[in-house]
């Protein structure tokens, strides 16, 4: 695991200087990779030409340093990330007399594009960012992995292409400080995160999932291309029974391949299905004891450690269990949300960083349970679409706004609690007889009317998935393969993918997901809907697939999630510096927000006369990213 850096200079700059700022912007991510570092740079008569990595050993500690060069040293690597099947390619490329000089996963991404070119990234299996300059036909490739585990941002300036791991690579190398994107700004305010191509910043890019960047240095021209043609969704006819013999074999071999390393390595285990299947997997495919680890809170409404203690005692682990309390959290909110470079307002990124750090104590590597829900159709939101249909089919759309009325008065939570009231209140909110209530579900922060309503005029956009639907090739989201596509392309790695990557990394610990593999969300992906969700049993076929393994009825308990009392901080030790972010001088010279109406939403939350965390606490990030971004004294 590493980052990365890259730049391509067309206006004259010595290698000399290049170098310089590489070096920068590896020091910038040192916690990605602080066990070695490596650069590579070449001035040309029209560019100079640069990239770098930090390293964290996993793999081949010994002869896996980068770059790593052709052995006509023509072309060079620099990557980020695991390839999980890297030694089935090693082999098949062995076959036909390449020969290899380490035995790391990076020279088998070089050898293979040196002998096949860019239809090489599609045999990758694995989370990835790399880079690949060649100078045979002065190209560089930029790409990223499937699902998006891996970050990869870019920037064209007048006189530079930059590309790196994390934001703050690329902003310390400009000259200035961008302008906000008013497309970031308006996903951000809906999803309280920013999923590709977008970033917060004018100009500045990320990468989509399984896309690669062709960049041509002698013209100065780019072309992005996507690496896997995704097959359309497509129920099969398979046996229940049959599903359930294939779910087993993909779950047990994506365990098996996502626990090579050549350090310690142990689990996540929160007690819930995914953490739990994963596990469980890792545990009987060695005779060793692995090692698993949980948080708990002193706060016994969002302790869950009994059923991560009974998973424990059931495979026999070494359980580290960590318990924090609320200052354990608030002490970090600081560095943990500006580590983001960008707003970001996923509450459980505070309690994930916090157990990335106590596991970091232990081991290296750690499973997770993540895309679990995503693969096997696990969120209550899939619920809604049934829900949806039903109801509309029903209630005639001048009642339902009559209904929506009296909900909006008498279901108003008060405090940061989200029961039933806040449920049922959501739901009706997100009711929709055009087809377009799952927009409004994914939106955490704010539906359309509601960011209307508290931003300036010139910053609002309205239509703010345009893009995305034109991807899906669909207005209307109705099934729940629909929900799982959506939450690929948007949730999954704008927020989920991200939340896990920026903690664990400031803590130098690689996360890996077994369930994020290609072969499963393909698989499921053919599977009848019924499978994925029968009646309102959700994952129906993974637990059907695991339940004899674990005590009777334990993969059907609920689980409340992975959050923090946000709600309550706001109104108590982070109360000052939010009203502070509500001063009318400081609104009106940020221009952003329309004055009036998010003062309101911000005192009324205050003053707990209607609970908001969710809106208040992606305000409270963004003013927090942009105070520090644009407002910050040396």
């Amino acid at each position: 695991m590493c980052g990365i850096n890259g730049i391509i200079n067309f206006k004259g700059k010595h290698k000399e200087s290049i170098a310089t700022t590489l070096n920068t912007m590896n020091d910038l991510i040192v916690h990605r990779g602080p066990d070695e570092d490596g650069l590579f740079c070449e001035e040309h008569q029209k560019f100079t030409l640069g990239m770098a990595m930090r390293r964290l050993s996993i793999i081949d500690l010994s002869s896996g340093k980068q770059p790593i060069f052709s052995d006509d040293k023509s072309i060079v690597i620099v990557f980020n990330g695991e390839i999980y099947n890297y030694q089935s390619i090693k082999s098949k490329l062995l076959k036909e007399g390449v020969v290899f000089n380490t035995s790391s996963d990076t020279e088998v991404i070089l050898k293979a594009y040196e002998k096949y070119g860019t239809e090489s990234f599609q045999w990758l299996d694995g989370m990835f960012g790399f880079s690949i300059y060649d100078k045979n036909i002065n190209k560089v490739f930029i790409a990223r992995d499937f699902f998006g585990e891996k970050p990869l941002y870019y920037c064209e300036t007048a006189n530079d292409f930059i590309w790196a791991s994390e934001l703050k690579s690329i902003i310390n190398t400009l000259d200035y400080t961008p302008n906000i994107s008013k497309k970031g700004l308006n996903l951000y305010f809906r999803l309280t995160y920013i999923p590709a191509p977008h970033t917060i910043y004018e100009n500045i890019f990320k990468l989509e999932a399984n896309h690669f960047i062709e960049y041509d240095v002698n013209s100065n021209k780019k072309t992005i291309h996507k690496i896997n043609a995704e097959p359309k969704p497509k129920t099969t006819n398979i046996s229940f029974h049959d599903a359930k013999i294939k779910t087993k074999q993909l779950v047990y071999d994506s365990v098996d391949s996502r626990s090579i390393a050549d350090v310690g390595l142990g689990t996540f285990l929160s007690g819930g299905v995914d953490s739990s299947i994963i596990s469980l997997c890792l545990a009987q495919s060695t005779d060793k004891k692995i090692d698993t680890f949980s948080i708990g809170f002193k706060k016994a409404s969002y302790d869950e450690t009994d059923k991560s203690r009974v998973v424990a005692e059931m495979i026999n682990s070494n359980h580290h269990e960590f318990i924090i309390d609320e200052d354990d959290l608030k002490n970090n909110i600081h560095d943990i949300l500006l580590n983001f470079d960008e707003p970001f307002s996923d509450t459980a990124s505070l309690p994930t960083h916090l157990l990335s750090e106590k596991t970091r104590e232990h081991v290296t590597v750690a499973l997770t349970g993540d895309g679990g829900d995503e693969v096997f159709g696990g969120y209550n939101k899939y619920y809604i679409g049934k829900m949806n249909k039903r109801y509309t089919s029903i209630v005639p759309e001048s009642l339902h706004k009559s209904v929506l009325k009296l909900s909006n008065k008498y279901l108003i939570n008060k405090d940061d609690t989200r029961g039933r009231k806040f449920q049922v209140n959501k739901l009706l909110n997100a009711i929709d007889y055009d087809g377009k209530f799952y927009w409004d579900i994914i939106s955490l922060a704010n539906t359309s009317s509601q960011l209307e309503e508290i931003m300036a005029p010139e910053y609002f956009e309205n239509d703010i998935f345009k893009e995305y639907k034109a991807i899906l090739n669909k207005e209307k989201i109705e099934s729940i393969t629909d929900f799982r596509q959506v939450d690929k392309i948007l949730s999954l790695e704008g927020g989920m993918l991200a939340k896990v990557d920026r903690t664990s990394m400031m803590a130098s610990l690689e996360c890996r997901a077994p369930f994020l593999n290609r072969d499963l969300w393909e698989f499921t992906n053919t599977l009848p809907e019924e499978y994925l969700m029968k009646g309102w049993n959700k994952k129906y076929i993974l637990k059907e697939t695991f339940k004899d393994q674990f005590p009777e009825n334990f993969l059907d308990k609920s689980k409340s999630g992975f959050g923090s009392p946000t709600g309550d901080w706001l109104r108590q030790s982070l109360k000052t510096e939010l009203e502070s972010y509500i001063e009318p001088n400081f609104l009106y010279n940020q221009g952003i927000f329309n004055v009036a109406e998010i003062s309101k939403l911000v005192k009324e939350h205050l003053n707990s006369k209607k609970d908001s965390t969710f809106r208040v606490w992606s305000y409270y990030c963004f003013q927090k990213w942009y105070k520090n971004t644009y407002l910050k004294t040396n």
